[in-house]
């Protein structure tokens, strides 16, 4: 696994890519994940301010994950426990308009399926829809907020999630069943799990 961290944090293969959009930035993959995390969040590829940190959801919608699964700090950064494994390892830059651009496709397929088959998380959170539709198909058809409200349907070891994004505020306040019944759900799934990993006889 150190080898396949290695080849992941020394990979160029978007710097043509990267060179051509409007920050103009170097390949930086941001790889969190090792063997053996009970726990993986599936996100979309860093932002500006998780690039220039190194470390994935390092930003204010790190706080909002974090806060949706009731774990501190410590315990998300934690390899040990939980793996972090976005759709691109690299920041993809901004269109003409500042917004970002999507997870570029080469990445899931020159890395995902190598990193899947070290992973056997027992509870997988799938963050928008570039993570959805990979890793539910067809499920995934009818767009984040169908997929989000049907999370019964995958629960209790799937948990599909919006983007923790502060520009979708507006959208928590159109879904309250969000907050009162899918996050006490996803809360303890993930505490229990983070309790058997700290149980010696676990």
């Amino acid at each position: 696994m150190p080898s396949l961290l290695r080849e992941i944090s020394d990979c160029r293969l978007c710097a043509p890519r990267f060179a051509a959009t409007a920050t103009r930035h170097s390949p930086r993959p941001v790889a969190w994940f090792r063997p053996g995390a009970r726990i993986l969040v599936v996100g979309q590829a860093p932002g500006m301010r998780v690039h220039l940190a190194g470390r994935p959801f390092a930003d204010r919608s790190g706080d909002r994950l974090r806060d949706w699964m009731g774990v501190s700090e410590a315990e998300f950064y934690d390899r040990a426990r939980i793996a972090i494994v976005p759709m691109a390892f690299c920041f993809p830059g901004y269109d003409a308009k500042g917004a970002d651009l999507p997870p570029p496709p080469i990445c899931a397929q020159t890395w995902r399926a190598r990193v899947m088959a070290e992973l056997r998380p027992d509870l997988t959170l799938l963050v928008g829809g570039h993570a959805q539709r990979w890793h539910l198909g067809a499920a995934a058809r009818g767009g984040v907020t169908a997929t989000v409200a049907g999370w019964r349907d995958h629960a209790p070891h799937i948990f599909p999630l919006p983007h923790p994004s502060w520009r979708n505020t507006g959208w928590l306040r159109r879904n309250p069943w969000f907050q009162a019944e899918l996050l006490p759900e996803l809360r303890a799934a993930v505490a229990a799990l983070l309790r058997e990993a700290d149980d010696p006889a676990g």
